[in-house]
């Protein structure tokens, strides 16, 4: 199971009740980088796995 559509219209809401519409494009931008550096951590730790594994000897 996951988070269906009523769901999250109805987290949707009731962050835009909580923060104001003024604010929702700086808390959009804010996790956008989030989740942009997270991904790039992820591959960041992919490659270094990958380049580790290739140095070990057989």
């Amino acid at each position: 199971m996951g988070i269906g559509f009523t769901e999250l219209i109805v987290i949707l809401v009731i962050i835009l009740i909580l923060f104001g519409p003024g604010k929702l494009p700086e808390i959009g931008k804010a996790l956008g980088r989030g989740i942009r550096e997270f991904k790039d951590a992820q591959k960041e730790a992919k490659n270094h796995s990958s380049d580790n594994d290739d140095n070990k000897p057989a």
